[in-house]
């Protein structure tokens, strides 16, 4: 079972998550911070893995721990839940519209961690969300998977829909590279013989 449990308690967050990618997109998402609960819904819904959180910190000072915490977590999950990435696809790919926003993201289960954030955000907060946090979750996911990521952004003016399609767009690639791969069925995908390095 490509499942994980993950438990980070800081002084600053505590953060609690169950993964299950042969799941089918259930979620319970329980954090301080209800604009990041909608984006982990999402991306588990697109990304059809089953995903519980509960998360809390220091929101009074502003969502930045809560935000990243969780990212770190998630990668974390996901790169135990994933194991040496036996007869995976190993890359996944979305151009996502939603509504006037499109968003290109591409991505690689290497073992290297890379991001490139292409994604000039039309407005500074969401509500008391702000938009500068989505490069931050999006850090600790690659730093804790070893995760090469390229986002960009091709048009969008509301920062709602784009942030939604950057979610929605990392879902459905990282379900393809997470994916069965037949022609690597007990193999890992790559000439080196690993991937989780």
């Amino acid at each position: 079972m490509r499942r994980s449990e993950i438990e980070r308690v800081t002084r600053e967050t505590t953060v609690r998550l169950t993964l299950d990618l042969e799941g089918s997109g259930r979620h319970d998402v329980l954090t301080d911070c209800g604009f990041l609960d909608h984006m982990l819904e999402l991306l588990a819904y697109h990304g059809r893995f089953d995903l519980t959180v509960r998360a809390s910190g220091d929101a009074r000072v502003d969502f930045h721990h809560l935000v990243e915490d969780v990212g770190i977590v998630l990668g974390t999950a996901l790169n135990e839940a994933l194991g040496d990435r036996r007869g995976i696809r190993r890359y996944g790919q979305r151009l996502l519209p939603m509504d006037e926003a499109l968003v290109l993201v591409a991505l690689d289960v290497s073992g290297r961690s890379f991001l490139r954030f292409e994604v000039p955000m039309p407005q500074a907060r969401v509500g008391a969300f702000d938009t500068e946090l989505v490069r931050e979750f999006f850090e600790a996911v690659v730093r804790t998977l070893g995760l090469t990521l390229h986002i960009r952004l091709l048009s969008g003016e509301n920062a709602h829909h784009v942030i939604e399609a950057v979610f929605k767009g990392f879902g459905w690639a990282l379900a393809e590279a997470a994916g069965p791969d037949p022609d690597f069925r007990d193999e890992i995908p790559s000439s080196k013989g690993v991937l989780n390095l």
